[in-house]
């Protein structure tokens, strides 16, 4: 691409001073990673990064999937913009890309329909009695891990390639698609060259693969996974992905929203279970990580305390294989106790 070109798929990113909205799955799924994001932020970086305990989920499943009417979920996240304006701050990060696309699906509501903006002032006001500013800059987390990617690799010496021979390792990246197809200008390289997650590959050492169905949905859509009956079709997109990237042999997938990260692992084990097959050669699957739980492995993070043991693929393939050191015998504890290791998978390797 035209370096010129590039220019107008950039985004501009604060370095500081954020207002902090959890994701309401992946604390439940990846209990670590935010977790870890705020600590990276906080303790190694030295940012301003305010989470108030009264925020609540911004009900964008419930919307996406027509349970939730369109101004209920416009006053749901005006109540989190209030919280937000009573603190002083005017930089919002969201950590879920699906309520990172219901923010800017609202705000782009209120800029075309301005009455819609009032009438939401009025139901909040009416409701709790506050106000609200709309911020100033809307930033997914990925894009803060993005931006701040030199400076979180100029803390650590880990890099992400092979101890033994030196060569980068091999990454398939996933970006989640209310993150770079539901409004593009929102992210870095917009839907047709999203980078906000290649960039952290190569920055931090390894190489990244351009398989086939690289852009193809992970299969959660909302609707085909909440319908029992639809779930079929969610894991055969799943494993179109799969099928796609195995013979590429990936260390390890990269992904940016929650619920990419948890069917891109759970299903890895369901299809294991189904077909007796894993997508790596040697029976462990492939180890899917969120950006916050790559960029604390970067930095060392012991991998017990973030929480890998949680995933269904585990994690021991890739940090053995750049010589990340950890102990094996606290994977199972819980509060300085041991705790009795999880049922072991049929086919699935642990």
């Amino acid at each position: 691409m035209n370096p010129t070109s590039w220019k107008n798929y950039q985004k501009l990113v604060p370095n500081d001073h954020f207002f902090y909205v959890r994701s309401c799955i992946r604390q439940t799924f990846f209990p670590g990673a935010e977790a870890a994001l705020l600590r990276i932020m906080k303790e190694y970086l030295h940012k301003d990064v305010f989470e108030d305990p009264r925020h609540t989920t911004c009900t964008g499943i419930g919307y996406h999937s027509d349970i939730i009417p369109l101004e209920t979920i416009m006053t749901v996240v005006a109540r989190q913009l209030a919280l937000m304006t009573e603190a002083g701050y005017k930089n919002l990060l969201v950590s879920c890309v699906t309520s990172f696309g219901i923010y800017l699906e609202i705000f782009d509501m209120w800029r075309h329909f301005p009455e819609k903006l009032e009438e939401t002032r009025k139901s909040l006001r009416k409701a709790t009695g506050r106000e609200f500013e709309i911020p100033e800059t809307v930033v997914h987390t990925s894009d803060l891990v993005y931006h701040l990617r030199n400076e979180i690799a100029a803390l650590s010496t880990i890099r992400l390639v092979n101890a033994k021979t030196g060569e980068p390792l091999k990454a398939v990246e996933h970006v989640g698609c209310h993150y770079a197809k539901i409004f593009p200008s929102g992210g870095f390289g917009g839907a047709e060259f999203p980078y906000v997650l290649s960039g952290l590959i190569e920055s931090w050492g390894a190489t990244v693969i351009d398989y086939p169905e690289r852009r193809h949905c992970c299969g959660f859509g909302f609707r085909h996974y909440l319908l029992r009956e639809n779930r079929g079709y969610s894991v055969s997109n799943s494993k179109i992905k799969f099928e796609s990237m195995a013979p590429y042999e990936p260390d390890f997938i990269l992904t940016n929203c929650p619920g990419c990260n948890m069917f891109m692992d759970r299903w890895q084990y369901t299809l294991s279970e189904m077909e007796g097959k894993t997508y790596d050669k040697n029976g462990f699957g492939i180890p899917v990580l969120s950006h916050e739980e790559l960029a604390a492995i970067i930095l060392g993070m012991n991998p017990w305390e973030l929480g890998l043991q949680m995933h269904q693929v585990q994690s021991e393939s890739l940090l053995d294989k750049i010589g990340y050191k950890y102990s094996k015998k606290e994977k199972f504890y819980l509060g300085g106790k041991p705790v009795s290791p999880a049922q072991q998978p049929s086919v699935l390797l642990v």
